[in-house]
Order: structure tokens, then C-alpha cells, then sequence
């Protein structure tokens, strides 16, 4: 590439629009008389390319809406109905948030009641048959010492035009839906439909994945007890892989698309010797090779524990050619795949191998929330409800540089959020590891090579 094409790259400016939509103009005074009041006016940030999207980015000042209490609301707090539901898979911190969302909305603005709604989206849809339950505060008082949602969850789109009739027949003035990209997709849609029959309604996402994946999202509740439990993972593979003469430990972590769990578990821990994400391509044999490598180290220090994402490798294996229930590409099994390619490596080198595999996914989507996350879920369920009694709808609430902002759905569903690895974050994951001199083939995940023959 000339001087002059990488300049132009450089300077790409990305266009992201920062407004949120009102459902009307806020008159009423807020009952919340001890709060100090935060202003309309947009908060500037200077971004750079971790949070616009790419390395060719170009970094910029844009300036959002702070999360918090207004002095004027629009919703009148005894006639409003509020309704929760939780979509897609579990994450630590789901109950800390509908907790949150329920005291403030009952103590803070004395609201009329709050609905749970059962199963998801399902929960709407009259064929289904879930119960629509009344959520008080002595109903959520201890939830947050559970894992899990007390409102149970579903996978799959439904009807928006079903979902906004149930709406209307409950008479709902303010929607909180938690969930992850498809759920804020489908928020997205049920705000639109809404909007098109002139209903006075606030949809509000609490952003929910394990993942760490949701575009503009420095990081997702849940996130943090997820990596610790990933570590402990790690650290029980690593007790494993010491037991034994070329003693191997596999622990495979959820990530579909990107590999922050496994990147952050990996640094946290330190004992893994290779890490493998969705975002870099690796080959197994040949030079620069997983299995090569893998073999070097048990000659050299007689033990090695691989951490594997469960997106990655997904370029050497077969596609399943399945969709789950969200429309989310099955994927195929990395784990197997690469268990039975390592005892077949070390099988023709006649060379004897003990290998332990741990797989502790949904042991970690389903436990309760750490301390760290159930602070950032108690703000984030707070900061939902006073976005929605001001009348905002079609934004979700998040933490951007320390501070919690309102985004619009349209931003944080753009695209999936992908770890950079042409960051100082994954060298210093690749330098913990020491994988950067014996995976000499790693390359980003969309780049093709001979290596893939």
C-alpha cells in the first residue's frame, strides 16, 4: 500500500449518529426530590478505533446524552405500567438487574406496578400460555443471590405486531428488555410498530452478553464473573496438565464470534500456553502449527494448557450449515475437532500424551453475579428506569469512559464487536501466552492462505 492509500485509510471517518428519540416532550415534575439532575445537553468523548469499529477508523469527538434522573419526566408515575423481559441465553447479573429496575420504579418513582413477563418474547404471545406475573419488591428482594432469570428466557423472534397488541392490552407505558444483539434488534422493530400506532411507548435495552460482543459496549455485565470462573477453569486445567508426564489441559470458553472471555480468563490466570480466538485463522500442522508447537512445548516443559473459544477454528472444520433459534449460525464442535487431532498427532509420533478437557460453560452462565457486576447491574437497571420515565425509547443504557450514557439501538446493533488483534491488549495476551513465536501462521480470521489447504 503507497503513502498516499494509507493516509486516506487513516482518516476514515465513520458517521455515527448519537440521538435519542422521545416519546414526547417531558412536563412532570420528577418525584425524585433528593437527585441531583442531569442536564439534556450532550457530553462530549473523543473516541478512537477500539470503539468506532476498525483500525482504518479515524478517531473522533462525539458527544451523548448522560444516563440519570431528569427534573422533568413525561410518564405520570400512578398511572404508569412498567413490564420486564429477559431474552436469549443466561448471564450472571440477569437478576440484579430486573431488581434494580423494580425498586427504582416502585420506591424511586412510586409507579403503578411492574409486569414480568415469562419466557421472553414467548411471554407476549397469547399461544404460548406463559403467565404474566405482578413483580414487587418483596418478589425480587433476594433474586440477586441466585443465578439465572427469575423470569425464565427463550430464544427466537416473534411477532412485533403480536407483541405490540399485548402491549396495548396491558395497558404497558415503559418496556425494559434485557437481552443481547437479537433481543436489542427486536427492540429496535417493537419500538417502530409501536411508534407506527401512535403508542405512547419507552423501550428500553439493558444490553446483555457473555460475550463482551455488542458494538460500542466497553464492556457487558456479566463479563467480569464470567472471567473470573473462566480462570478457575483454567487454573484446574493447568493442576490437570501437571499430574501427568505430557500432561495437556483443553479448556474451551464461550465466545461465538469474539474471544474476550477467552483473551481476558487467559491474561487474568496466566497459565495458558496457547489461546485461540474466532477473530485469528491458525493451521495445525506445518510449519507455525498448532500440533507442531503443542509438541515443542511438551519436549521443553512437559505440560500445556490450550484455551480454546468456542467460534474459533471455525475455518478448518466443516460448517453445519444450521441455524439455531435466533437465526445464529450452528457452529461446528472446535473442541472434538481439536481433541481428536491432537491424540491422532501424538498417536503417529508414538509419543504418549494424558489430555483433560473441562468445558465449564454453563456452570458460568448460570451462576450468580460477583461484587463488581452487581454494582454495574444495580446502575444499569436505575439508569434504565430514569431514561424511561423522561420519555426516551429505542436506546439502551451503558458505560462508556466510566460514565453511563444513553445509545440508540441503531448504534449498538450496527455490528458485532470483535476483539482488535492488531492491539496492544491482544499482544500483551499473546506475550503472556508466548504463542507469538511458535504460531508464526496466526493471521485475522477473515484473511485466506495457503496454510488453509
Amino acid at each position: 500500500m503507497s503513502p498516499a492509500s494509507s493516509k486516506s485509510v487513516s482518516e476514515k471517518k465513520i458517521a455515527i449518529h448519537t440521538k435519542i428519540t422521545k416519546v414526547g416532550v417531558p412536563r412532570i415534575d420528577s418525584p425524585l426530590t433528593f437527585s441531583n439532575f442531569m442536564s439534556d445537553d450532550p457530553y462530549p468523548f473523543f473516541l478512537d478505533n477500539e470503539f468506532l469499529g476498525g483500525v482504518d477508523s479515524k478517531p473522533q469527538k462525539l458527544s451523548f446524552e448522560l444516563a440519570g434522573p431528569r427534573k422533568k419526566i413525561y410518564f405520570d408515575p400512578p398511572k404508569t405500567r412498567c413490564a420486564i423481559v429477559t431474552c436469549g441465553g443466561l448471564c450472571p447479573g440477569i437478576n440484579d438487574v430486573i431488581r434494580s429496575i423494580v425498586m427504582e420504579a416502585v420506591h424511586g418513582y412510586k409507579v403503578a406496578s411492574v409486569l414480568g413477563i415469562r419466557y421472553g418474547l414467548q411471554g407476549f404471545i397469547p399461544k404460548y400460555k406463559h403467565e404474566v406475573i405482578e413483580l414487587t419488591p418483596d418478589k425480587v428482594s433476594h433474586i440477586h443471590q441466585f443465578g439465572g432469570t427469575m423470569l425464565g428466557s427463550s430464544r427466537g423472534p416473534q411477532s412485533p405486531e403480536e407483541v405490540a397488541d399485548a402491549l396495548e392490552r396491558l395497558n404497558v407505558s415503559c418496556l425494559f428488555m434485557i437481552g443481547g444483539d437479537g433481543t436489542l434488534k427486536a427492540a429496535s422493530v417493537i419500538s417502530r410498530e409501536a411508534l407506527r400506532r401512535g403508542m405512547r411507548l419507552s423501550v428500553i435495552g439493558v444490553p446483555k452478553t457473555i460475550d463482551n460482543d455488542i458494538n460500542f459496549i466497553s464492556q457487558s455485565f456479566g463479563f467480569e464473573t464470567a472471567v473470573d470462573k473462566a480462570s478457575e477453569a483454567i487454573r484446574c486445567a493447568h493442576t490437570e496438565a501437571l499430574g501427568a508426564p505430557c500432561g495437556i489441559g483443553v479448556v474451551k470458553l464461550m465466545g461465538r464470534e469474539s474471544g474476550f472471555i477467552a483473551a481476558h480468563a487467559t491474561l487474568s490466570i496466566k497459565e495458558a500456553n496457547f489461546v485461540l480466538i474466532p477473530e485469528t485463522r491458525f493451521s495445525l500442522r506445518g510449519k507455525g502449527g498448532l500440533l507442531p508447537a503443542l509438541e515443542a512445548r511438551l519436549k521443553s516443559r512437559g505440560h500445556a494448557v490450550i484455551v480454546v473459544a468456542e467460534g474459533a477454528g471455525q475455518h478448518i472444520m466443516q460448517e453445519t450449515c444450521q441455524t439455531d433459534a435466533s437465526g445464529n449460525p450452528i457452529l461446528a464442535d472446535i473442541s472434538s475437532y481439536l481433541i481428536q487431532e491432537i491424540k491422532q498427532y501424538f498417536a503417529e509420533l508414538q509419543m504418549n500424551v494424558t489430555l483433560k478437557y473441562i468445558d465449564p460453560s454453563y456452570m458460568i452462565r448460570s451462576v450468580p453475579a460477583n461484587a463488581d457486576d452487581r454494582v454495574y447491574c444495580g446502575l444499569l437497571g436505575q439508569n434504565a428506569v430514569h431514561a424511561a420515565m423522561a420519555g426516551r425509547t429505542e436506546m439502551v443504557v451503558a458505560k462508556l469512559m466510566e460514565r453511563y450514557v444513553h445509545l440508540p439501538l441503531s448504534l449498538v446493533t450496527a455490528h458485532r464487536k470483535k476483539l482488535n488483534i492488531a492491539s496492544s491488549y491482544w499482544r500483551s495476551v499473546l506475550e503472556s501466552t508466548g504463542q507469538q513465536e511458535t504460531l508464526a501462521g496466526m493471521l485475522p480470521a477473515g484473511l485466506c492462505t495457503d496454510m488453509d489447504e
